[in-house]
């Protein structure tokens, strides 16, 4: 079932959203009470979680604000983020289809905000402007979109500039809060209408109780979550063993058996998150795509996959995942070879080369420089390392005007938004700041760039196999330019304790599930 819908029928996945919803046992509910047979919400569940995060606004790119949004903040539709099944949240049901490029929404009965106002297709609006504003990263998933009006109070009209097959996956993104909430109030402390409402924010644990006015089919069943920052891999480690943790997100390779040995359950799922490599393309000899291709076939990803990753990651044979529907091995390789990688330097007159290799602070990130850097010493590249927070890095040297940086390497997992490839390919390839400001793309080589927005904007209105050319397209362009490329892919270990926890599934992106958890 994994994946697969996004190339089926609106009925295949109505009824994939049926059978989650009867699975996790949810039903509508009157008020946030509902949830286990004792009557009420108990108990509490505590999550040791490895990032950190000051904006939990609805348009957080925060791997920890978006994770404990999906508990607090509501969409018209949500991902059951285990297989990614969709199901209304917000809205009464399906998109209502009045033609090919305009639908209705009906919110659901009853639909309030944990303050206790009312849900209005008007908060829908404004929230979609939100999210498709010009400083949002999430505009890019909309481009599809004509226009969001409010029809009456309860009906939202969604006019397209063309069919689009995924409204329902795209539009889970809109995280509705209240039209009256200003942006500090919302980075700050949000309000939704999902099951739980946020009670305590600080710097190192959020609290969230149930929303005694939700009316939604996915009911708290946890008196109290609890979400503990430790950012340190040891720190999360010795919580759960120590037990002041139910659950795990982000368990070390390396520490699955001693996690295993205290009675906890483990699950190592395949992901979207990887190590990316980002080349400055403003910057020589940067700007030819053959220096950037050899930097990549220099780098042995298997052997970075057996000692550092410890087995748990496959190597990036494409820029999508080998599990997405829509993967094609792309026409150039770039697969490890010394000697091609080699010839390409050497091929582009580049000798004697010093880089500066800029890596975010992630401890498994670190872990993979001295490999890396020894497979690019090997080409005669000399390289100079400096690692440092991910904020620091991009506030500092990749969002800058005319950046100096040589080549960066870092995490990123846009699978919390989605997995059609339409997602994937474009959050760091659309319109937004990665090519503008932090890759360069759309300076150094216009031609080449637009050259995937068309792409992109053709393989978004086709469906079955001509879908899967188009992005094979994409997929092959990628590739030859090489100007941001996975090297693997991870595979997501979370760990929950049985004996504390029950209902939880794991899930193969950043954050934690926590809809349908209960404590024990």
């Amino acid at each position: 079932m994994r994946m697969h819908k996004h190339f089926a029928t609106g009925a295949a996945l109505t009824a994939a959203a049926a059978m989650i919803l009867t699975a996790c046992g949810g039903s509508p509910t009157s008020n946030g009470s509902g949830g286990n047979a004792s009557g009420g919400p108990k108990g509490t569940v505590t999550a040791g979680v490895a990032y950190e995060t000051t904006d939990y606004g609805p348009i957080t790119t925060s791997a920890l604000g978006m994770g404990a949004n999906w508990q607090v903040l509501e969409g018209l539709y949500r991902f059951n983020m285990a297989d990614y099944s969709v199901s209304p949240a917000l809205a009464g049901g399906d998109p209502v289809k009045v033609s090919d490029t305009e639908y209705e929404v009906t919110l659901r009965d009853g639909a309030k905000f944990s303050d206790g106002s009312n849900v209005t297709a008007a908060d829908v609006v404004s929230s979609y402007e939100r999210a498709t504003s010009e400083k949002s990263i999430y505009r890019q998933f909309f481009t599809f979109v004509d226009s969001v009006s409010a029809k009456d109070d309860k009906t939202v009209s969604i006019k397209l500039k063309h069919p689009f097959a995924n409204l329902k996956e795209r539009f889970v993104n809109v995280r509705v809060v209240p039209s009256s909430m200003d942006e500090d109030a919302l980075k700050a402390k949000p309000i939704g209408s999902g099951p739980y409402k946020y009670d305590t924010i600080t710097a190192t644990e959020i609290t969230a109780v149930p929303n005694e006015n939700y009316t939604g089919n996915e009911p708290a069943k946890v008196a109290t979550l609890k979400w503990q920052a430790l950012k340190d891999d040891s720190a999360r480690l010795a919580a759960a063993i120590g037990g002041t943790v139910d659950l795990m997100e982000a368990v070390p390779a390396s520490a699955q058996d001693q996690l295993k040995g205290a009675g906890w359950n483990v699950d190592s799922k395949p992901g979207y998150g990887n190590p990316f490599m980002m080349f400055n393309t403003r910057k020589a000899p940067f700007d030819k795509p053959e220096v950037r291709r050899a930097f990549l076939k220099a780098i042995d990803r298997q052997k970075l996959i057996n000692s550092a990753l410890e087995g748990q990651a496959v190597e990036a044979t494409s820029f999508l995942p080998e599990a997405n529907p829509a993967y094609k091995k792309p026409s150039t390789d770039l697969s490890y070879n010394k000697d091609a990688a080699t010839k390409l330097l050497s091929d582009a007159g580049v000798s004697g080369l010093e880089i500066n290799l800029v890596t975010t602070d992630h401890p498994w990130v670190l872990a993979l420089v001295p490999q890396i850097k020894s497979d690019l010493e090997a080409l005669g590249v000399k390289v100079n390392h400096t690692q440092m927070a991910s904020s620091d890095l991009y506030s500092n040297v990749t969002d800058v005007d005319s950046p100096t940086y040589d080549v960066v390497l870092a995490p990123g997992d846009p699978s919390v938004f989605g997995v059609d490839p339409g997602i994937i390919i474009s959050w760091w390839n659309g319109d937004n700041v990665w090519t503008k400001k932090r890759d360069g793309w759309q300076e150094s080589d216009p031609e080449s760039f637009k050259k995937l927005q068309s792409i992109m904007d053709e393989a978004v209105q086709l469906d079955g196999d001509a879908a899967k050319a188009k992005w094979g397209e994409a997929q092959d362009l990628l590739a030859e330019q090489g100007v941001l490329y996975p090297l693997v892919f991870r595979n997501m270990i979370t760990g929950s304790n049985p004996k504390k926890v029950d209902g939880f599934q794991a899930i193969s992106s950043t954050g934690l599930q926590l809809l349908g958890v209960s404590a024990k």
